[in-house]
């Protein structure tokens, strides 16, 4: 079979080389994968930002579908099930912890990604998918999706009748305005063009404020709130957007730190305690939220919005095309 691996740091350095097909042990599961997405985590791996200290060689990228090929004695799945592997493979239920987080996928000789047609994983770490998603669709879903699905609704608790912010056009931006329209709730996005604001809107936005037009897009947030503040934020940007972020949500809000895109700029942190803030740090999702999530993605017939699809031996353009920050959604990549 083929797969890429990271043998040395650097966004051209990714290659597909040829290996052996892995057997199912018993407890564990073949997968043969045909779809995968690519996350911003995915460009820090690879550059070597994300741990310059990583084991290599690595198979890179955490997010995939396809169908089981093979399973071990005994297992509870069947061959032909659409599945995913779950980001955290050792996060099933109930709270992270240190040992859990150390089994995220594609960060490490020893947690092996999924950028490979086929992969083995314990039966007890793998999802089925939404019948009605095809597997492109499907790899979106294991890190974007289940963390915008933690944000808002297992550690958020959203309620309808909410307002949430979203930051940008990125994957867990999207999936937070989807997830939080299928729940009743109001939403504001912020974003840095007329075509994507029209996307936006599209997609379901109440309000959309373009950032490169007003800087002070928190003031913005507060304008269409009548001063309040809104409940949620979804937060991917960091420490360049976080203290707007802050300024924007209500007394007593939410904030869900996601991501670190911007490392600009200073914090100041009194406001959190004056304001009596939430601040949430959230490292994707258990199993339980995935398959939670999977069954409001039925219910609701919710589709995953897809940039752009690149072929196998096209990666290294997918992985520069997130890069670049032009996507709309999610990037995929075919397998």
């Amino acid at each position: 079979m083929k797969r890429y691996e990271i043998t040395k740091f650097g966004l051209d350095e990714l290659a597909i080389v040829e290996t052996d097909v892995p057997v199912p042990a018993e407890g564990e599961v073949q997968i043969r994968f045909r779809a995968a997405s690519v996350n911003y985590r995915d460009i820090m791996i690879a550059s070597g930002t994300y741990n310059p200290r990583m084991k290599l060689p690595a198979v890179p990228f955490s997010d995939a579908a396809g169908e089981v090929t093979a399973v071990g004695t005994g297992s509870k799945w069947e061959v032909g099930d659409r599945v995913s592997p779950i980001f955290i493979q050792g996060w099933h239920e109930g709270e992270p912890d240190a040992i859990k987080s150390r089994t995220a996928l594609g960060a490490g000789a020893n947690v092996r990604g999924v950028l490979s047609e086929y992969g083995v994983f314990p039966e007890d770490s793998i999802v089925r998918i939404p019948a009605h998603l095809s597997f492109e669709e499907a790899a979106t879903l294991p890190c974007a999706a289940v963390t915008a699905w933690n944000a808002l609704i297992a550690s958020g608790k959203l309620k309808p009748g909410e307002t949430v912010l979203t930051l940008g056009t990125g994957g867990v931006s999207i999936f937070a305005i989807q997830f939080a329209k299928a729940f009743g709730a109001k939403v504001i996005a912020t974003t840095s063009s007329a075509e994507k604001t029209a996307k936006l809107r599209a997609l379901g936005a109440d309000e959309v404020i373009n950032y490169r037009e007003r800087a002070d897009w928190d003031a913005g947030v507060l304008e269409l709130t009548e001063k309040k503040g809104v409940d949620h934020v979804v937060e991917v940007g960091g420490a360049g957007t976080l203290a707007r972020s802050i300024n924007a949500v209500k007394v007593g809000g939410h904030v869900a730190m996601i991501g670190a895109l911007d490392r600009t700029g200073e914090f100041n942190h009194v406001p959190i305690f004056m304001k009596s803030i939430r601040v949430q740090g959230i490292f994707v999702g258990s199993r339980q939220m995935f398959e939670d999530m999977n069954r409001a993605i039925e219910t609701n017939g919710l589709r995953p919005v897809i940039d752009r699809t690149f072929e196998f031996d096209e990666v290294p353009g997918a992985v520069k095309y997130m890069e670049s920050g032009a996507h709309f959604g999610k990037i995929v990549v075919k397998i």
